[in-house]
């Protein structure tokens, strides 16, 4: 991953750039088809992802709830809450993603509260969006 192109992206472009170096060696950068499920309703959590390229689809129990597009983050809820995914996302488009293994996301939310508290605004905006 190339810690560079992490400037554009709204999550991490407040970083240093040593910050951003870190971010680009916990994440790998995936291309995917659309049609892909990123991630399952109900299934574990594993990864985190940031939508560098395309959009994606959000539903929950069929139901449609966004659209999401480059800069949008999605996974946190499941790895930081260590429940099941509240949500399905699939691909609407090919897309390019950063994907984090749940493991460096954590460390990242730990040495960097900056970045850790934008996650949890937006999480805590999402929680309260789907009661």
């Amino acid at each position: 991953m190339d810690a560079a192109r992490l400037k554009s992206i709204p999550l991490f472009s407040h970083l240093s750039e040593r910050q951003r170096e870190q971010v680009a060696r916990w994440a790998d950068e995936v291309d995917i088809k659309a049609g892909k499920h990123l991630v399952d309703q109900g299934r574990f959590a594993y990864e985190f992802f940031v939508i560098e390229e395309g959009t994606a689809e959000v539903t929950h129990d069929a139901d449609h709830l966004a659209d999401l597009g480059p800069g949008d983050f999605f996974g946190e809820i499941g790895i930081l809450g260590d429940e099941p995914r509240t949500a399905t996302v699939v691909a609407l488009s090919d897309m390019t993603l950063i994907v984090m293994t749940d493991r460096d996301f954590r460390e990242m939310t730990r040495s960097m509260p900056e970045v850790a508290e934008t996650i949890r605004r937006t999480m805590e905006a999402r929680m309260k969006k789907d009661q």
